[in-house]
């Protein structure tokens, strides 16, 4: 493999109210919360919030396309949403290499994201297969 320990790519990504319904839409998920500015109002955090999956989902991106790229598979992942993405946030999703397997092409990724603040907002760790 062309990788190493410590390998790190990133994408970020403003997250819409377009992208939150069309979201919705895809996951079926239409929870207030997440679409209904007056249900979020007395809400937790005041006002709508992404969905979590959403901003996950950048985490794939950077999966996919970038580190390890192209052919590479999910075979786990963890989240810990530890803060909110409010419509209008920008979101960075950054993937390191924090282990590479010796006897199969199979890496263990740092995830996390963060909004425009450098406030984390989800972390974990993935599993991938590479190709």
């Amino acid at each position: 493999m062309k990788f190493k320990t410590g390998d790190t790519a990133s994408i970020s990504k403003t997250i819409t109210d377009n992208e939150i319904q069309k979201f919705a839409d895809a996951s079926g998920d239409h929870n207030p919360l997440h679409l209904d500015d007056e249900f979020a109002k007395s809400a937790r955090f005041g006002r709508r919030i992404a969905h979590g999956m959403l901003s996950a989902s950048l985490i794939s991106a950077v999966i996919a396309n970038q580190l390890p790229g192209q052919g590479s598979i999910y075979l786990g992942q963890t989240l810990k949403f530890v803060a909110p993405v409010f419509p209008g946030d920008t979101i960075t999703a950054r993937v390191t290499i924090i282990s590479i397997r010796d006897d199969k092409p199979v890496m263990k990724l740092e995830t996390v994201c963060a909004n425009q603040h450098g406030e984390v907002v989800i972390k974990g760790e993935a599993t991938v297969l590479v190709y």
